[in-house]
């Protein structure tokens, strides 16, 4: 695998991540509003967007977005996928300042909504052309980017992203990333847990893996994958217990 496909997939990653954490946190400012409150999950919601995805924004305004831009038929792209910051930015706006439970609720559904879609642009349409490109060194663009490929800076990132953390070991020594991305649901609420496992899922690269972490074994939601994805997933039981359970989930590439 190329590092370019590898940085991508770091990339892919991170977003699963931030779909599934953005899903729980407006779940929660929802739940609120049915009830006539939105108090402390509003300020939740609107703290880690300033701390995770708006950050995750401007770094790829300042590092994706330019260069995706200079190729053949990414400009358009990129002046699309910025107007799309800015209407999140809006939105970010419209939730902090919203007078009324049905006003916040209003705007975090559609924030999720907008986000959603935007994540799905980028990985099906910006990442690609970036790898695609023969003159792009995507691995080199993300080298230290903890903001597009998680992780907090200043805090190392055990090695994993090649980006310089210094956690353990040699970065010079590390692979670019973990290919396959990890989801731990075990402190989540139980009705939480399929909603982030779907996200999550949705948000893979053909061939990508996800390995979920769950407290018991999770067959119902298997089944749902199942289902939803018309047996596109390959799962490979790593740990069965006894507290823990660990599932590979390997999205198969489609037959040419």
């Amino acid at each position: 695998m190329s590092q370019n496909v590898a940085a991508a997939r770091a990339v892919v990653s991170h977003h699963g991540e931030l779909a599934a954490t953005l899903t729980g946190l407006v779940a929660k400012v929802l739940e609120a509003a049915e009830a006539g409150r939105v108090g402390r999950h509003r300020e939740d919601l609107a703290a880690w967007l300033h701390a995770e995805l708006l950050p995750h924004a401007y770094a790829e305004e300042a590092s994706l977005y330019p260069v995706a831009a200079g190729l053949p038929g990414g400009g358009l792209l990129v002046e699309g996928m910025l107007g799309e910051h800015r209407a999140i930015a809006a939105l970010v706006a419209e939730l902090e300042e919203a007078a009324s439970p049905v006003a916040a609720a209003g705007a975090a559904r559609a924030l999720l909504a907008v986000f959603t879609g935007h994540l799905a642009k980028e990985n099906e349409l910006v990442l690609p052309l970036l790898v695609n490109a023969p003159d792009v060194d995507l691995a080199g663009l993300l080298d230290g980017m903890h903001d597009l490929i998680g992780g907090t800076a200043g805090q190392g990132c055990g090695g994993s992203c090649g980006c310089g953390g210094d956690a353990a070991g040699s970065a010079g020594d590390a692979p670019l990333l973990s290919i396959d991305s990890r989801l731990d649901v075990r402190d989540l609420p139980h009705g939480e847990r399929h909603g982030r496992v779907l996200d999550a899922l949705d948000a893979l690269p053909e061939d990508g893996a996800l390995v979920l972490i769950a407290p018991h074994a999770p067959r119902p939601l298997l089944a749902e994958i199942d289902q939803r994805y018309a047996g596109r997933f390959a799962t490979e039981w790593l740990q069965s217990g006894p507290d823990t359970w660990q599932i590979r989930l390997h999205r198969t590439p489609v037959p040419a």
